[in-house]
């Protein structure tokens, strides 16, 4: 790849592998590069650790999104789902297990996806995007089952609340949607848009990112970032960040968050930002916790940018991994 590409590019994606030992991320040209993090982390890494010990083109369009099963990691392009195994990855093999269509409405759509999870609970895997619905799959059968439409615009999130067996989807539209897994009914829908704590009108409407724990729930995008209690369904916290937000995570008593602005915001459950980390890209995308493995217990967060950060100690910038 020629050096205005790397310029140009963007990651979008980011998975661990089952083990904790790799890294997978994805980007704006269709590729996935895997990391070795053993190597990246050991005490005599070289440069060349840093680099990927495979890339390959997955996909024609962005990889949005990436997610790891326990043999699996699944990528989304536009209007498609490849699954690659981590044994062959990790042996440098490309060919792809399998790869999935949802059932779209007409075969002239192609819309990308944005966003995936797994439902544990019944083995499904559950994708959002730019056809406005959500499509589940059963991860036996290969065969999509469901189709969840509520949504006026496009998709951008998604998550899973295990306890109530719910899903929770934000959007372009400016709705976070939460329909019950068991029936595939909508249970709520909250216009973040339309409380003015947390409305930012010059930003837009739409949902960016999503995330829950246990009552809780962040979202954010053009409104502010916020924290609600979902029994009350309303917002307790609004994060005086000064960007869009792209992806957010409940970390212990923490909250981890990335968008516009070359930083990981750290703030805490009442409403303060704690610290601002600098980071390598202008603008991010993607943040990820690596915590299946102590030994390679990391955080990283990829952007505007070929090189994708690694922090070891959550509070600073260790190296970075490069595409």
């Amino acid at each position: 790849m020629g050096p205005v590409e790397l310029l140009h590019m963007s990651v979008f994606s980011q998975s661990f592998s089952p083990c904790g030992r790799f890294l997978a991320a994805g980007n704006n040209y269709g590729e996935i590069a895997v990391f070795s993090l053993s190597a990246a982390l050991s005490p005599d890494a070289s440069e060349a650790s840093q680099k990927p010990i495979l890339n390959f083109t997955a996909h024609d369009g962005p990889v949005f999104s990436l997610l790891s099963t326990d043999t699996h990691l699944l990528s989304a392009g536009n209007g498609e789902i490849s699954a690659w195994s981590w044994a062959e990855l990790i042996k440098k093999s490309t060919k792809a297990a399998w790869t999935r269509k949802p059932s779209y409405e007409t075969s002239l759509e192609i819309p990308e996806i944005n966003a995936m999870i797994i439902n544990p609970k019944d083995n499904s895997l559950i994708v959002g995007g730019g056809d406005n619905n959500i499509h589940i799959m059963d991860m036996e059968t290969g065969i999509f089952k469901s189709v969840l439409k509520g949504h006026t615009d496009y998709i951008h999130c998604l998550c899973f609340k295990e306890r109530e067996e719910e899903i929770l989807s934000g959007g372009e539209d400016g709705a976070v949607r939460i329909w019950d897994a068991r029936t595939n009914r909508p249970v709520h829908c909250i216009e973040v848009f339309k409380y003015e704590e947390c409305a930012r009108p010059q930003f837009g409407k739409w949902i960016s990112c999503l995330a829950t724990d246990s009552d809780w729930m962040l979202c954010g995008g053009g409104p502010s970032l916020s924290l609600w209690h979902l029994r009350s369904m309303s917002p307790t916290s609004v994060f005086p960040l000064p960007g869009c937000q792209r992806e957010a995570v409940f970390y212990q008593d923490l909250i981890m968050s990335v968008g516009e602005g070359p930083h990981v915001s750290h703030c805490l459950h009442g409403g303060t930002v704690k610290a601002q980390i600098p980071c390598t890209p202008s603008s991010l995308n993607t943040l990820a916790l690596n915590l299946k493995n102590s030994e390679h217990r990391v955080m990283t967060v990829g952007g505007s940018s070929h090189q994708i950060d690694v922090f070891t100690n959550f509070s600073y910038r260790a190296f970075s991994l490069s595409f």
